[in-house]
């Protein structure tokens, strides 16, 4: 490394945020980044050490020392060659990713890990800025045509890297943009749209086709899952017409809380209320919006997609918002030396639960109570109960009951599995969660049970990270390149 000793000279030195009273009025990205001289003092705390964990931590093996070290001696361009290496889109991960390399730098062991995701952010931001990220089209066309269903972060890293080959790839998505839940499900405050725009492009001049607004098969009756589609093709056609078939679509199946009270209206998936607001936030027109403007709001759910809704919901200018979480408060500092280098379960307070949250831990939804005369049918208010874990199971806590305000209720407690009607349609086999069965091994080569169909991301592992989507469509683009070609040069 440039400098051995920075890690003893120099503290993490964290992106900044603009002030919370400006950043709510919008839907603009308000994180400050580093700047180039900030982001070289940060590469500089990289310990040089004999085995980088961090590598590892990443689940795309970002090639971080070397990254760290190309910004530390000032060779941006050669930075984000590298970086580009394993990560299709570092721009996604640079801003929502939640580092578990961080967690796994050795330097963590008993000091504050080196800024990673943000010198990551710092290099595609220059990268970008510089005209450095431009189309890489393939030499030699190879003859061979893939339909990849679903746009989300693996349907799109698998595109990009099939069409790098030479292949004719035709990304198919349900929705009126490409994006799949980077578009519809992360608020444009955390990412501004216009980081795919720009992406879709890219991989237009490298020969990506994008078919928007296609619904592949059929969603269920009744089903709760965004679907703007305008159009419908089979399973059957896109076999007939495709030598290979890769389905990355998201797991939109969200978990239901089924307590008394829950066909009142009011209460709403997040993946109801999320893209919404980031379809309207693109110019488009929602007929009676789901909106939080002066109303109680209980998010129930502690995650990511709950702090979601927090910001929107704040954004929205409701008069409360509440998040449940159903386990107990975890600890502000993890137990280092017990948990390193794997992901530690602590507190994590996100810039959404800065902008205004009460949080309540160890609490579960017992009822949800109607509204009375003109609101009739309408939730009113939530009835709760705190809980313990005892032996490994949770018990209610005698006495605790409580009786909360609420008007909006928004469920964000996980997603079970992808659409099922999708691989049912294609014939499919499941795993015990619902998701496609498909190995990952070089052997299996995320192949399912019908023949040249292939499945990577949310599809086949379930709910996951936007980071792990991006691996595994790398990984299934390798894949479906050997089986058409009978090798592949694509990285793993």
């Amino acid at each position: 490394m440039g400098k051995v000793t920075g890690f003893m000279e120099y503290e993490r030195l964290e992106e900044g945020y603009e002030p919370v009273q400006a950043r709510v009025k919008n839907y603009k990205e308000f994180v400050i980044g580093l700047k180039a001289d900030e982001a070289k003092v940060q590469s500089a705390r990289c310990m040089d050490c004999g085995t980088p964990f961090c590598n590892n931590g990443c689940p795309v093996n970002n090639i971080i020392p070397d990254f760290n070290d190309l910004v530390y001696q000032g060779d941006w361009k050669n930075a984000i060659a590298v970086l580009h290496s394993t990560n299709n889109f570092p721009e996604f991960t640079g801003r929502i990713c939640p580092a578990p390399c961080e967690a796994a730098c050795t330097l963590n062991v008993n000091d504050d890990a080196v800024g990673i995701k943000s010198i990551e952010h710092a290099i595609i931001d220059r990268a970008w800025a510089e005209g450095w990220v431009t189309p890489r089209p393939p030499k030699v066309k190879t003859g061979k045509t893939i339909a990849v269903v679903g746009s989300g972060p693996a349907g799109m890293a698998a595109a990009q890297q099939l069409a790098r080959a030479g292949h004719d790839v035709t990304v198919f998505e349900k929705n009126d943009a490409i994006g799949g839940l980077l578009r519809y499900g992360i608020p444009d405050f955390k990412m501004e749209k216009t980081h795919i725009d720009r992406r879709v492009a890219q991989m237009q001049a490298e020969g990506v086709t994008f078919r928007t607004g296609v619904m592949v098969g059929t969603l269920p009756e009744g089903s709760k899952v965004t679907n703007w589609a305008k159009d419908t093709i089979t399973p059957e056609q896109l076999k007939e017409q495709f030598d290979a078939v890769l389905l990355t679509g998201g797991a939109e199946q969200s978990r239901d809380l089924p307590v008394p009270g829950r066909e009142l209206d009011g209460i709403h998936f997040a993946m109801e209320f999320l893209p919404q607001q980031n379809k309207v936030n693109a110019g488009g027109k929602i007929k009676n919006q789901l909106r939080a403007d002066a109303k109680h709001v209980i998010v129930i759910g502690g995650g990511d997609t709950g702090s979601d809704c927090v910001g929107t919901s704040n954004r929205h200018g409701a008069a409360s918002v509440t998040q449940f979480e159903l386990l107990p408060m975890p600890p502000e500092q993890e137990n280092k030396p017990l948990v390193w280098p794997y992901w530690p379960t602590k507190l994590r307070t996100s810039s959404s639960h800065e902008e205004g949250c009460e949080r309540e831990f160890a609490i579960a939804t017992k009822e949800f109570i109607e509204g009375t005369g003109k609101d009739k049918g309408k939730i009113k208010q939530l009835k709760t109960v705190r809980v313990e874990w005892q032996g490994g199971k949770m018990v209610e806590v005698p006495g605790s009951e409580q009786i909360l305000p609420a008007d909006l209720v928004l469920l964000a407690m996980g997603f079970v599995s992808p659409v099922a009607s999708v691989l049912d349609a294609f014939g499919i086999d499941k795993d015990a969660r619902g998701n496609a069965r498909a190995g990952t091994d070089d052997a299996a080569g995320y192949a399912t049970n019908v023949a040249k169909v292939f499945a990577a991301g949310d599809m086949r592992r379930g709910q996951s990270l936007v980071v792990w989507a991006i691996r595994e469509g790398r990984q299934a683009a390798r894949a479906v390149d050997r089986f058409l070609m009978g090798a592949s040069e694509l990285p793993r």
